[in-house]
């Protein structure tokens, strides 16, 4: 007897009813749209669907064709759309093509009916933010739009062109793994920068910290000291906002040790997380402490996507590497717990991917790996309180410095046991 949850008329028209849903939704999102009602809708874009469906599923020979020949009803309508309402965006049109290579897609198997359900739920948000993204798009400056695409250019052409190896020349460092590794850090900041971008000046103080903690955690401090240094009642508040980027640092760093060598996560994920966690509730109590009427906007952040400090970067990291690696064959490990005090003054991104590297190749253990990682945490922790007090006031330094200690001293216990 056959199994009715296996049966394959029941896994077929479930697949079916995927599609067919997939295709409603980004309908009812059609029909609502001012363009997109015109040309097709509710009722047809789930019939898009059911069309690459059943072609999939019982003539899936033919599916290229079957796509070709829906391009003639599409190009016609979409003509006549045209002629009818001077629009000529093309946006309609790709989602009803989508559609039918979604009804397709969720035909093909399990796999592709939970990747049609992903694919169908990003292109329903994405039509459904046209007005936010126009308007994102226009706050972006000319000269952050060219910079970020030179940069991505000099990514897609220079990363597959690096050779993916150890060089001689090169004291031994694999520049393509150098390359990655900036184009990923690269990239965190990047996605916090576009985040701020699109929420705009009236962001909340939460995500001011939050963001700038993503982008740059001196940068934030820097500019909450000096709006300290400008209005002394604000010291709260920016204290908050400092202390929430500098906190942001922690789970950046095992974001970056999950990537690099995940087998080091959990060693890590202790000291970093009891200090990320004693900070979120330390971050709490001085937003509670602040008045709903302290307000403050964020500084200037830049968009990490400019190749000056990328290659910057790029260099800090490649000598961390190399002064890490002769730093413990020469001293041991007091020469890598060294090499990431002083590397985490300035930056805790390649210290940590430094030291996650050599644990995976086993040039380190990961005890050693773990406490360089911290060392350089709690640095780079001691130079914001450092800014704080010499950027800002009084107040703000001795806040700052205090919740941060706490958060230090927290990791440090975890540490040590």
């Amino acid at each position: 007897m056959v199994d009715p949850v296996t049966d394959p008329l029941v896994e077929v028209l479930l697949h079916l009813f995927v599609g067919v849903g997939l295709g409603a939704l980004i309908g009812l999102e059609r029909e609502q749209s001012e363009s997109g009602g015109t040309f097709a809708g509710s009722r047809t874009f789930p019939l898009f669907a059911l069309y690459g469906a059943l072609v999939a599923a019982f003539f899936p020979t033919i599916l290229s064709v079957a796509l070709g020949v829906l391009v003639v009803p599409l190009t016609v309508a979409y003509a006549g759309k045209i002629w009818h309402t001077q629009d000529i965006g093309l946006t309609t049109l790709m989602a009803a093509l989508l559609t039918a290579v979604l009804g397709a897609t969720a035909m093909h198997s399990d796999t592709g009916a939970v990747t049609a359900i992903v694919v169908g739920g990003a292109i329903t948000v994405l039509l459904s933010v046209k007005d936010p993204i126009h308007e994102f798009a226009a706050q972006i400056e000319e000269t952050e739009r060219l910079a970020s695409v030179k940069f991505i250019l000099v990514v897609l052409v220079v990363l597959p062109a690096l050779p993916d190896r150890s060089l001689d020349v090169l004291y031994g460092l694999n520049p393509r793994f150098i390359w990655l590794m900036v184009v990923f850090v690269t990239g965190l900041g990047f996605v916090a920068y576009l985040l701020g971008q699109f929420l705009g000046p009236e962001q909340s103080i939460a995500l001011t910290g939050i963001i700038g903690g993503f982008v740059s955690s001196t940068a934030t401090t820097v500019s909450m000291a000096e709006k300290t240094a400008q209005n002394e009642t604000l010291y709260h508040v920016c204290a908050f906002a400092v202390v929430t980027a500098s906190i942001v640092m922690f789970p950046r760093a095992l974001i970056e040790v999950a990537v690099v060598n995940p087998n080091l996560l959990s060693s890590v994920a202790l000291p970093l997380g009891a200090m990320t966690v004693v900070g979120i509730v330390a971050a709490g109590t001085l937003y509670w402490w602040t008045t709903s009427d302290e307000t403050v906007e964020p500084g200037e952040l830049k968009n990490p996507f400019r190749l000056g400090p990328a290659l910057l970067f790029g260099v800090i990291f490649a000598v961390v590497l190399l002064v890490s690696e002769y730093a413990h064959e020469w001293l041991g490990t007091s020469g890598v717990y060294a090499t990431a005090f002083l590397s985490g003054l300035a930056d805790v991104d390649a210290i940590t991917i430094t030291l996650s590297k050599l644990a995976a190749e086993g040039a380190v253990s990961t005890q050693v790996a773990t406490t360089g990682i911290v060392i350089a945490a709690i640095a780079n922790t001691f130079v914001k309180a450092v800014l704080a007090w010499l950027l800002g006031t009084y107040r703000l330094g001795r806040l700052v410095s205090i919740v941060l200690s706490v958060v230090v001293v927290s990791g440090l216990v975890l540490l040590a046991i």
